[in-house]
């Protein structure tokens, strides 16, 4: 089964009914969105043939969903890349991935000389001549792909910061997909999906259980997340859903306690996700916004699907329930192990892990990384957790050093290594710091080479240089010299316990 046939069954059932929204202005019905899906596949497919891999790099806008299914429909992959990353670094997953084509936003293309350099004659500037030119292709057949063929390469980065791909298959999507629909959230025609986050990460995986009910896709006029706008969304569209990041909530909460605007009756459910949510915070949002919470626990190798709490589990008066990930999802098996790879007792902390049809197959040509992550048919998520008595899940550290700034994963390696390449700078170590707006934030310490005059300006000038800017480290530390064991390995306890 291919993804397509989300799009296709529900153009069938509501052709006339409006499937995509900029804000208030109704773009494309369900079946005018079915026919460009299939007619952008056919050019696609003539210019690449089938098994490809298509690469999105662009801000939330209407064209994302059509671009989506027109991959599918052209039995090729989508690459969405993360439109805030470096030129530099848009170009090594590009180079990774092997991509043959490479779908641009008008906005973004000044900023990626890199990438245009690099692959000249495969640059499609959306809305644009040439883009238009493979709509106006004859329409495909829907297809039908093997449910094992890959559709979705997302990437994340690693420990070492070089990033990697996920393989998604047909059949993991569609996993989450019915997943998400049977413990989350119920959807229907009469409901809408506002795009507030990136959609080449979180929002965009909800674009397939929504487009399956027939749910209306909403892309905020700005592109992004303002709480006023998103409110406003909410009162001119039905039943209103959206994933938000931990600190888009809090930006919601305290612009209805402000007084700037009231909190909307149409808002149905906000899904959140990718950073911990206190619950101190969660609370106070229920008073400020409504019931209308639920929790998602994923990753890239297994998407938004390894447990959740839905809204009857926030209904719940137990903060050990509220600062839980809840419990596991239908279809997924999960485990807290210990270092035998043995289950551990109710209590005990250990790795969490899973397995079912939702998680990867692997790592794209990485059979390394690969075969660290997936062991024994098991996802090593390198999360420290515990499950209590009543099976609830509670995440308790991470063993990889990742930091999660706004929602947005920020691994200390990649940091680190473009601080190094600063002619003045001989050490560094990169930590989080908990921080009550952005859930943590990059703090950088740093060790300068003798006599080199090194500031904090000129790091983060630098910075820019080599990574994206939400990279950045809010703060630099300089030390003499960097806190190590007897093996030589950098104590980052003690850099923390400085903070």
């Amino acid at each position: 089964m291919n993804l397509f046939s989300l799009l296709d069954q529900t153009a069938t059932r509501y052709p006339d009914l409006g499937a995509v929204f900029h804000g208030i202005d109704q773009v494309l019905t369900w079946s005018e969105l079915r026919s460009r899906a299939l007619c952008l596949g056919s050019g696609i497919r003539k210019r690449c043939g089938t098994g490809e891999r298509i690469a999105l790099v662009s801000e939330n806008r209407p064209e994302y969903v059509e671009l989506m299914f027109s991959a599918w429909a052209a039995e090729a992959a989508i690459v969405p890349i993360n439109y805030k990353l470096h030129d530099r670094e848009v170009a090594q997953i590009l180079e990774d991935a092997e991509v043959s084509l490479v779908f641009v936003s008008p906005t973004l293309l000044p900023g990626l000389q890199r990438t245009a350099a690099a692959y000249p004659g495969r640059i499609v500037v959306i809305g644009e001549a040439e883009y238009a030119a493979l709509l106006a292709t004859e329409p495909l057949s829907p297809p039908a792909s093997d449910p094992q063929a890959l559709a979705w390469l997302f990437y994340t980065s690693g420990t070492t910061g070089r990033s990697k791909g996920a393989m998604l298959s047909h059949r993991n999507l569609l996993a989450m997909e019915i997943a998400h629909l049977a413990d989350i959230e119920v959807m229907s025609e009469n409901t809408s999906q506002i795009h507030v986050a990136p959609m080449s990460h979180g929002s965009g995986l909800y674009i397939l259980p929504s487009v399956a009910r027939g749910a209306r896709q909403v892309v905020p006029a700005s592109g992004g997340f303002d709480p006023v706008e998103f409110l406003d969304l909410c009162d001119q569209h039905p039943s209103c859903g959206s994933f938000l990041a931990p600190t888009m909530v809090q930006r919601l909460r305290l612009t209805v306690e402000s007084g700037k605007r009231g909190a909307s009756k149409n808002l149905r459910c906000i899904v959140y996700g990718g950073g911990p949510m206190y619950v101190d915070e969660l609370r106070k949002s229920t008073v400020a916004l409504g019931p209308v919470f639920a929790q998602i626990y994923g990753q890239g190798e297994s998407p938004m699907t390894i447990t959740g709490l839905d809204r009857a589990g926030h209904a719940i008066d137990d903060d050990a329930i509220l600062g839980s990930v809840g419990w596991p999802r239908s279809g997924v098996e999960v485990r807290v192990i210990g270092p035998d790879g043995a289950a551990v007792p109710a209590g005990a902390v250990g790795e969490i892990v899973c397995r079912g049809d939702v998680v990867m197959a692997g790592y794209w040509r990485n059979p390394t990384a690969t075969a660290q992550a997936l062991q024994g048919g098991w996802l090593r998520t390198g999360d420290m957790g515990s499950f209590d008595e009543r099976g609830c899940l509670t995440l308790r550290d991470r063993s990889k050093d990742v930091v999660i700034s706004g929602g947005s994963n920020i691994y200390p390696r990649e940091v680190e290594e473009a601080l190094l390449a600063h002619a003045g700078v001989i050490k560094t170590a990169v930590v989080g710091r908990p921080d009550p707006e952005w859930g943590e934030v990059v703090i950088a310490f740093v060790v300068c080479a003798p006599g080199a005059n090194v500031t904090a300006a000129d790091l983060d000038a630098h910075c820019l240089e080599y990574i994206a800017r939400f990279k950045r480290p809010k703060e630099y530390r300089f030390l003499d010299e960097l806190p190590t064991s007897s093996y030589g390995k950098v104590l980052k306890n003690e850099l923390r316990k400085m903070l």
